[in-house]
């Protein structure tokens, strides 16, 4: 009953929402029912799918990426009080670093338009991972250390059988923050590499149905979106159950 609960809410919010817009009489130009932004996916669906595909890939390959500079950089910060003290600061820079600011830059500087949006992307999904490692890195017991140093173990050792075990619930929560982000981050990159005329990603059609007023079009590229966000949050979290359960079963 609990598992049917959003499904539930979903659907009745659908039929209210056609419900208010019908007795409203709201045009839909303004605010399209779900019939109306059904029937503009429904009229052009290949063009959408393959714009959904375009715009997953670029987030897959820059979650992958974030995923491996966050834990490798985690590690070194770990294994190096030096490389710490040289990198915290910059890892701050890029967290508050608005993407929408340094995007047009990216991508005149990178030029390639898939390279580009996969910069922007991994930038914003970076630190959760990063964090989260580092923090998972660093909370390892201490009697537990106390006890690995007592038997002779060294940083290898240490590292890969305490130190990793302890930080992978830390990780798997940061990666499933950066999923999202690394979707936000590749919608925000590829707005701007859609306003300079490169035709790929879901933001794309969203810029060019806005231009050509076709607001039910917009409503159908946002809903994609917000339910690969769903889909991408979903994965991730059974990913980590998974994996979770079978360290403790293990």
């Amino acid at each position: 009953m609990i598992r049917m609960a959003p499904y539930a809410f979903a659907a009745a919010f659908l039929v209210l929402w056609e419900i208010t817009v019908r007795l409203a009489g709201v045009p839909a130009y303004l605010v399209p029912g779900p019939v109306a932004i059904a029937a503009a996916f429904l009229a052009d669906p290949g063009l959408f799918l393959s714009s959904l595909a375009a715009t997953l890939g670029v987030t897959l390959t820059a979650l992958i990426l974030a995923a491996v500079l966050g834990v490798a950089l985690a590690l070194a910060m770990q294994a190096s009080p030096l490389a710490r003290a040289a990198f915290q600061p910059w890892t701050v820079v890029l967290q508050v670093t608005p993407i929408v600011a340094i995007a047009p830059l990216v991508v005149v500087w990178v030029g390639d338009p898939f390279a580009s949006v996969v910069i922007c992307a991994t930038i914003i999904a970076f630190f959760p991972v990063f964090s989260a490692t580092a923090a998972g890195l660093a909370a390892a017991p201490a009697d537990l250390l106390d006890l690995f140093r007592l038997y002779g173990a060294g940083r290898r050792d240490t590292l890969w059988l305490l130190r990793l075990p302890v930080a992978l619930p830390y990780f798997l929560a940061g990666l499933r923050i950066s999923g999202g982000l690394a979707l936000v981050g590749t919608v925000s990159a590829e707005i701007v590499a859609g306003s300079g005329g490169v035709a790929s990603g879901l933001a794309y059609r969203i810029l060019e149905a806005g231009y050509r007023l076709q607001v039910p079009r917009m409503f159908a590229a946002l809903a994609l979106l917000s339910a690969s966000g769903v889909a991408i949050n979903a994965a991730l979290g059974a990913l980590a159950a998974t994996l979770l359960r079978r360290r403790g079963e293990a």
